[in-house]
């Protein structure tokens, strides 16, 4: 009788593979928020970093949800909308560099493949900077310890630039698959993260 008393005080563990499945359920609706936070055009690091900050809280058992989400965002999008106007103008400018590429001008393709290249590592550089947000933090000084980190973290930012190109697939062949998978970014740049601090 004693024993069936500690059994039931006792709280039931969750299975390893019921917990991973959580995490991954909770990837995919914070894609969601993601993507709906992401409807203001320049809200997009802001959205990234409360996502990122959502998972973080998920994966440590912290409280949390869409009102917690909501509030991280308010706050990040306070000096996130300015780096969501600089990837604008950053994407406008390489796309003008694709645009000669292919007109034929004299280093056009040289220009085009270098606008390219740069265009993903601000890309994964701004996704690290999102994963480590927290209130209070100076997106400038994010944004530049990030692309230190993802220039000495070659293999994490690889698999960064791996987490954006499953979007892309997703957005190619199934466009509102590409929504919930935003999440799966967030997440994958907060592994990355947690990764390069623990080494």
């Amino acid at each position: 009788m004693a024993q069936a008393r500690v059994r039931a005080r006792t709280p039931r563990k969750e299975s390893v593979f019921g917990e991973r499945f959580a995490v991954f359920a909770e990837c995919l609706l914070t894609g969601v928020w993601i993507a709906v936070a992401c409807l203001g055009v320049v809200t997009y690091p802001a959205a990234f970093a409360a996502g990122a900050r959502h998972l973080r809280r998920r994966t440590t058992h912290q409280g949390g949800g869409l009102r917690e989400f909501a509030l991280d965002f308010r706050t990040a999008v306070r000096g996130g909308w300015v780096v969501g106007l600089a990837g604008w103008a950053v994407a406008v400018a390489v796309w003008v560099d694709v645009l000669a590429a292919r007109a034929g001008l004299p280093g056009g393709p040289l220009v085009g493949a270098v606008g390219v290249f740069a265009l993903i590592g601000a890309g994964v550089a701004l996704l690290r900077a999102t994963a480590v947000w927290a209130p209070g933090a100076a997106w400038r000084a994010l944004l530049a310890d990030a692309g230190r980190r993802a220039v000495l973290d070659p293999a994490g930012s690889f698999l960064v630039v791996c987490g954006l190109a499953v979007v892309a697939l997703s957005a190619w062949f199934v466009p509102p698959l590409a929504v919930p998978v935003l999440g799966a970014v967030a997440a994958a740049a907060v592994a990355v993260e947690e990764r390069y601090r623990h080494r």
